[in-house]
């Protein structure tokens, strides 16, 4: 299913999404927006300067089944704020096991962890680590540490020069204990990297998963995690050079869009474009209740837990105080069944991996609260979240004057190469321009190869040929003429 972009509901303005990955906050639409050699996706408006007949599309993740029961004694009902993570050929799964609810940063929680070799089937090692329950096998990476434990979200450290011993980083903690900092050489045994919080402040709040990670982009530490406004669950930001030191947080705004409970923010990222940070966020709705007492019997819920309910929504950033929320629709629906209707479930994991050569996926949360408590796996193809669409009639999209950028020796051809999708009839034309919207000689839409199929990597073409050297570092704008077809991102290199 998809959801057509509506310009009467959030439209997102361009002069917000500036972002540290070479794009000046400073800079008027009329300047051209220096895109380098990255991938850019359009879950954004960023290079879009106009839409004719086409239109941007939101694409939901599909239902592929279960990735993980927590049926363990030490897991349970309660088990939340998964983390997923690709470290080289292996899986990585991070989560709080928790059998009965209580207080957060109960001394019950503890640090759970499954493996995989390709993201579909998990393990759960016998570990060793921690006696739970009067013995030592079970799945346990950290225990006895509230409220570190009830929240624990790790990354991999991929700062250039990060000690090896630190190659692993995460945050844990409550409001009443601050951000507590642990490190591991092998991302099984933890220690604290010191014994006071590196983040502290009143105001703000950390009952949710709060997100850290490295970014290359920004070449500093970056977290999102909770903050509450005016009762309404929000998100804030701060960055650090070092992870013990943190800068002044700053509130996320969302343009001019509805407030929203927005309970997780899990943002990361974009594996394939790390200057985008993707959320998969988990949109709250207090009181919002579906279920009878009677129906929430049926499924054995605990009766504290069936009197909201929740989504999935996809946020952007490209760094900076704003998210782009370019779609308001559900990304993730809850889905059939009594089950997925009541409080917090439907909560997605932090991490988009790859799991195949067409395929990534996205881990969402189910059956909270109940005896058949649950990680499901959701696939989207790579670049998928919203594209440019033109439906059978046909339609365009123009971008704004953007520059690119020539290999590093100048010498190797520079092609563009798309992200695509058509029907049997659709097609895709490129046209490229100059700045002022007039054809380039050899790259007019009469010059063009007609691009039929579906594919994730196709070199675009003209009777000239494919070489795009001699338009490096100048300003250009493309103009995709399409028919019944997607296009999700675009890249020259």
């Amino acid at each position: 299913m998809i959801h057509t972009y509506r310009l009467g509901v959030g439209l997102l303005l361009l002069t917000a999404a500036w972002c540290a990955a070479g794009v000046d906050r400073r800079a008027s639409a009329a300047e051209p927006i220096d895109i380098g050699n990255r991938r850019e996706l359009f879950v954004d408006r960023l290079l879009i300067d106009s839409l004719d007949g086409a239109r941007l599309e939101l694409h939901h993740p599909q239902h592929v089944g279960v990735a993980l029961r927590f049926d363990k004694p030490w897991e349970g009902a309660f088990c939340g704020y998964v983390t997923v993570l690709r470290d080289g050929p292996k899986f990585r799964m991070y989560y709080r096991g928790l059998p009965k609810s209580g207080k957060d940063g109960s001394p019950a929680e503890v640090t759970c962890y499954a493996e995989s070799g390709d993201g579909v089937h998990w393990t759960k090692p016998e570990l060793g680590l921690f006696e739970i329950n009067g013995s030592k096998a079970n799945n346990v990476v950290l225990a006895n540490a509230a409220p570190v434990t009830h929240n624990f979200c790790p990354f991999i450290d991929r700062r250039p020069g990060v000690d090896p011993d630190q190659r692993y980083k995460a945050l844990g903690g409550t409001a009443h204990s601050g951000l507590i900092a642990y490190v591991s050489a092998d991302g099984l045994r933890w220690r604290k990297l010191q014994d006071e919080p590196v983040f502290r402040d009143t105001g703000w709040v950390f009952d949710s998963q709060n997100v850290p990670f490295w970014s290359e982009t920004e070449g500093r530490y970056v977290l999102y995690y909770r903050r509450s406004v005016d009762g309404v669950r929000a998100i804030a930001r701060s960055t650090s050079s070092d992870f013990r030191h943190w800068d002044e947080p700053v509130q996320m705004s969302f343009g001019d869009t509805p407030r929203e409970h927005l309970y997780t923010n899990q943002t990361r990222p974009y594996y394939r474009a790390p200057h985008i940070y993707v959320g998969v966020a988990a949109r709250f709705m207090p009181g919002r209740r579906v279920l009878s007492k009677e129906q929430a019997e049926a499924i054995h819920v605990d009766p504290k837990y069936f009197g909201d309910i929740s989504d999935s929504v996809l946020l952007t950033t490209r760094g900076g105080s704003r998210y782009e929320r370019t779609f308001l629709e559900a990304f993730i629906r809850p889905g059939l069944g009594w089950e997925n209707w009541v409080s917090r479930t439907n909560y997605p994991a932090l991490g988009i991996v790859p799991t195949g050569e067409h395929e990534m996926s996205i881990y969402v949360q189910k059956n909270y609260g109940q005896p058949t408590a649950r990680l499901d796996r959701y696939t989207l193809r790579p670049d998928g979240f919203i594209s440019v669409n033109a439906p059978y009639a046909g339609g365009q999209m123009r971008t704004r004057p953007f520059r690119f950028s020539a290999t590093s020796d100048g010498k190797q051809p520079v092609q563009l190469h798309i992200n695509y999708a058509t029907s049997a009839p659709g097609f895709v034309k490129v046209e490229i321009q100059d700045a002022a919207g007039k054809p380039l000689p050899g790259y007019s839409l009469a010059e063009a190869t007609e691009i039929i199929g579906d594919e994730l990597d196709r070199v675009v073409s003209w009777t000239s040929g494919s070489d795009l050297r001699a338009l490096a570092g100048k300003p250009i704008r493309l103009r995709l003429v399409m028919k019944d077809a997607d296009v999700y991102a675009i890249q020259f290199r």
